[in-house]
């Protein structure tokens, strides 16, 4: 289903989804005071507009409140991402998704109301780590402190040619498996029936302790 989004800050994170959401077919309108950037993304997004987001009377000139989601993308300046984020949200946008640069930067956030706070370096730093510690994990999104997603590489001949109900899944190991990638295939939310394969690699989810030890199992 289309949606609308507006993104505030069009630097490296901002501008990448830009392209994405504008890629998926979706209403973007692209925000920054530099018009440089603006001029980048003019014939990528929607609407592309030069104008400071600090100003509410800007912000309500862009029709922001009737916005599905707004991404506040804005790079160094906390003090701008967090003056935005509470008018954003006095506006009653019903999502607001913010970027954090720090924890403290964070926390401001999610009181003032930001619906999703992203720490883009930290999570990219994360994945990278599990990914250089790990024969197994492929890829690794932490959604919160608790549960992470990840995709993990069946290694184990244990588990070859056995149906997720055959192993048992959510009771043995307490996931859920989302996806199995076999080569350039993905099977989304796999039948208990569906056949685990060598060289398959699964997209599970659930918390991080779980995963870690699934990654665990496919090293014996």
């Amino acid at each position: 289903m289309k949606q609308n989004f507006a993104i505030i800050g069009l630097g490296r994170f901002g501008g990448s989804i830009c392209r994405t959401l504008a890629a998926a077919g979706q209403e973007v309108l692209a925000v920054d005071m530099n018009e440089d950037q603006v001029n980048e993304y003019m014939n990528v997004a929607t609407h592309a507009v030069v104008a400071n987001a600090q100003d509410e009377g800007v912000l309500r000139s862009l029709g922001i409140r009737n916005f599905d989601t707004v991404i506040i993308a804005i790079g160094e300046d906390i003090q701008a991402s967090i003056l935005v984020t509470l008018m954003v949200k006095e506006m009653g946008v019903p999502r607001i998704l913010a970027k954090a640069q720090n924890e403290n930067h964070a926390r401001v956030l999610e009181k003032i109301g930001a619906d999703r706070v992203v720490h883009p370096e930290r999570d990219m730093g994360v994945r990278i780590a599990h990914h250089l510690i790990s024969k197994n994990i492929m890829d690794y999104l932490e959604l919160s402190d608790q549960y992470s997603i990840a995709e993990v590489n069946v290694t184990n001949p244990k588990f070859f040619n056995q149906s997720l109900l055959d192993l048992n899944f959510r009771q043995r190991f307490s996931l859920n498996v989302i996806g199995i990638r076999r080569k350039s295939d993905l099977i989304v939310s796999p039948l208990a029936t569906e056949i685990v394969k060598e060289n398959d690699s699964l997209l599970v989810i659930g918390e991080t302790n779980d995963v870690e030890a699934l990654d665990d199992q496919m090293s014996k």
